[in-house]
Formats: C-alpha cells, sequence, structure tokens
C-alpha cells in the first residue's frame, strides 16, 4: 500500500475497500497511521462493502 492517508483521489472509498480485504486476506495488521486513515474514511465510506477470500 501506499503510505497512510495517500492513495489515488478518484474513487477513495473503493482503493480503502481494496486495501481492508487485502489485509483480511492475508491476515495482516495495520499500523496507527493506517489505523487513523482508515477511521476517517470509515466515517465517509459507510456503505463500502468489503469482500475477501482468506488466503491458502
Amino acid at each position: 500500500m501506499a503510505p497512510a492517508g495517500r492513495g489515488p483521489a478518484p474513487g477513495p472509498c473503493r482503493y480503502v475497500g481494496e486495501w481492508v480485504a487485502t489485509k483480511f486476506r492475508w491476515n495482516r495488521a495495520v499500523d496507527d497511521a493506517e489505523l487513523a486513515t482508515l477511521e476517517v474514511y470509515g466515517e465517509t465510506c459507510a456503505a463500502t462493502v468489503v469482500n475477501y477470500t482468506p488466503a491458502p
């Protein structure tokens, strides 16, 4: 991922949803900066659905 707080300007909710799905898929933790960014987008992207398949 790009550093926390950075991502493509168009479609930030999609970008955040895909980033979260990747973290879930690979069972990866987030650091404090990533969490702060996700909390901000969580308020504006509440309708974003995160789908993922756990990695084998």
